[in-house]
């Protein structure tokens, strides 16, 4: 479908579009006005340590909702299923990433736990009001995801690089972004970096570790923000039996309004189910 015609859709739709396959595409760009967010599943054995790990990396892995039982969300959006509602999963076996899917109901299980976290495709709506053009949304493909050389806080088997997002600007835009996406904390906050791709160990701005590569005209710099990506560069290192993480760029569609998850945040912080430290 034309994300173009999704824009202005509200995210219950897509989410039951997504549900009937007939979304399969990056959801950049749609369901305009609500928070979007990262998707990781993985044992109850792990969930303590991954809860912690996330906690000490805060700005690229927000917690927005855990989910446990069974795999219904309750805070981000009301019973919507998070082995359907998204476009694409990724499976890892001991830290191997080994097949794509548009379903993983067949994997949940009464020991399986779910983690919400901050997405930055959360703050282009409001890049996009400050007269900041968003390029992959432009130009209709996913955003360029990098690894970096800034280690995460390593908890028990959860370590790795943390991982980058980058939208290419004029200086005085990033400037401007920056301002607007530091008031976002939810949804990773200010840029990392600004401008000098090398000092974070990015080297090659036209080949992404994930998502696609997009145009830099003259007079741009890159703008980097940490990414919710990040959990699936620790997931290599962890070498848990099985996780489930979305694909990169393609979202869960929460039925939070942008303007209102900080401070829905700042009053509900995510509840932490028994049997995630069970």
């Amino acid at each position: 479908m034309d994300i173009a015609t999704l824009t202005n859709v509200k995210s219950g739709k897509i989410r039951d579009l997504i549900r009937n396959g007939q979304i399969t595409s990056p959801t950049a760009g749609m369901a305009t006005g609500y928070a979007q967010a990262n998707l990781v599943i993985l044992p109850r054995r792990w969930a303590c340590d991954f809860i912690l790990w996330a906690r000490f990396n805060s700005a690229a892995c927000p917690l927005l909702e855990v989910i446990a039982g069974k795999p219904f969300t309750k805070q981000m959006a009301a019973g919507a299923n998070i082995c359907t509602d998204i476009p694409k999963y990724r499976l890892y076996r001991y830290g191997k990433y080994v097949e794509e899917v548009s379903d993983v109901q067949k994997y949940w299980t009464n020991d399986s736990v779910a983690f919400l976290i901050g997405c930055s495709f959360s703050f282009e709506e409001a890049l996009i009001k400050a007269g900041i053009e968003v390029r992959h949304i432009t130009e209709h493909c996913n955003v360029p995801m990098f690894k970096t050389n800034l280690m995460t806080h390593p908890v028990g088997r959860f370590r790795g690089p943390m991982v980058v997002s980058m939208r290419p600007m004029t200086p005085a835009k990033a400037q401007l972004a920056k301002k607007i996406t530091a008031a976002m904390p939810n949804v990773h906050g200010a840029p990392i970096q600004i401008g000098n791709p090398q000092a974070i160990g990015i080297n090659d701005l036209m080949h992404p570790d994930y998502g696609d590569a997009v145009t830099i005209k003259a007079g741009e710099i890159p703008v980097f923000w940490p990414c919710g990506v990040t959990p699936q560069a620790a997931i290599g290192n962890a070498q848990l039996p099985l996780v489930i993480t979305h694909a990169p760029g393609h979202m869960f569609i929460t039925d939070i309004k942008n303007s209102d998850l900080n401070a829905y945040l700042n009053i509900h912080r995510p509840a932490l189910p028994k049997l995630a430290f069970s």
